[in-house]
This record gives C-alpha cells, structure tokens and sequence, in this order.
C-alpha cells in the first residue's frame, strides 16, 4: 500500500509540473506572475521525462543558484537513442549503468541563464576545474553542439528570471 500511494503521489507531482511548464509554454501568463516548481515536481518531471539510458533522476537545489542532479546513466544505451552508434571499443567504454552527479551554479536576469558547471562525479569520481572544462570543451560539446555551459543562453517564453532556491524553482514572467 506505502509504494502505491508514493507512485499516486509522482504521479500527481507530475501532472501538477507538467500543468505549470505548459502554463509556462502557452505564453499566455501575465507579466509578473511567478510559477514555482517544488523539489517534489522537479523530481517527478524529471523522472518523466528522461532519455532512454537516464533513470532515477533527483534534483536538489542545495543552496540559492546551486543545483545539483543526479541519475544512474548508461552512457552506451543514451547515446543510441540519440541517433549516435558508438563503436566496439567506445562501446565497451559507454555501456553499463554508472551513477552520474552533476552540481550546477545557476544564474540568470534579464530573459537569460548561464549555468557553469562546478563539478561532475561519474562512479564516485570527481572531476573538476581544468579537467572539467577540457572535457566540457572535448567531449561534451563536440557531441551535442547545442549544450550551452558557461555563457548566456535566451530563457524564451518570456522568460524574464529563474530564482533557484532549496524551497522551489520559481519561474519570473516578464513582458
């Protein structure tokens, strides 16, 4: 009974997020109204949403700007539902579940984001500073060109703020 009231609960923490990004996608919010998404819905949406080879996602917003996600990823199984075909020896490197950290520094004002990413930690192995940004730049990128780390990226969707705080994510609509 406990597990099929937790499955009734992300269930709902689900539709209750997905209710607010659409609101949020619609365009049709006014200017100033704030939409704020819980741990509980980030979680649940995220969980949702997922790639093939990304599963048991979390968020947590561990201090303000400072998010961090985590999931168990089977780098070989996301790259092929990417449309990508590693080969045998890639393959053999990318395949297998390992558990993935991500910890982030968010910032954003005036319609844009920039996210800088401070550390990663695949398999209980941190990586950071020149060893993160060289892999940034050598694998990340040259992979999914469209990954923007580190410079300021449009919000869209008259976007004007996020305000990334432990309590919720709140989304600032602007004109």
């Amino acid at each position: 009974m406990p597990a099929a009231l937790a499955l009734a609960a992300a269930a709902s923490d689900y539709q209750s997020a997905k209710r607010k990004i659409d609101s949020i996608d619609s365009d049709g919010l006014k200017a100033g109204a704030r939409v704020e998404l819980t741990p509980r819905e980030l979680n649940a949406y995220a969980e949702h949403e997922l790639p093939a080879g990304v599963r048991n996602a979390q968020v947590q917003v561990s201090a303000p700007e400072i998010a961090t996600g985590s999931a168990l990823v089977d780098f070989g199984k996301l790259q092929r539902s990417l449309g990508y075909q590693p080969g045998w020896l890639l393959s053999r490197l990318l395949d297998g579940e390992r558990p993935v950290s991500v910890t982030a520094r968010v910032r954003s004002s005036g319609g844009q984001a920039t996210v800088e990413v401070q550390s990663v930690q695949i398999s209980g192995l941190r990586i950071d500073g020149a060893t993160l940004d060289f892999l940034i730049r050598n694998v990340l990128l040259p992979l999914y060109p469209d990954a923007v780390v580190g410079r300021p990226f449009d919000l869209g969707h008259r976007i004007a703020k996020l305000d990334v705080q432990p309590r919720a994510v709140g989304v600032v609509i602007g004109r």
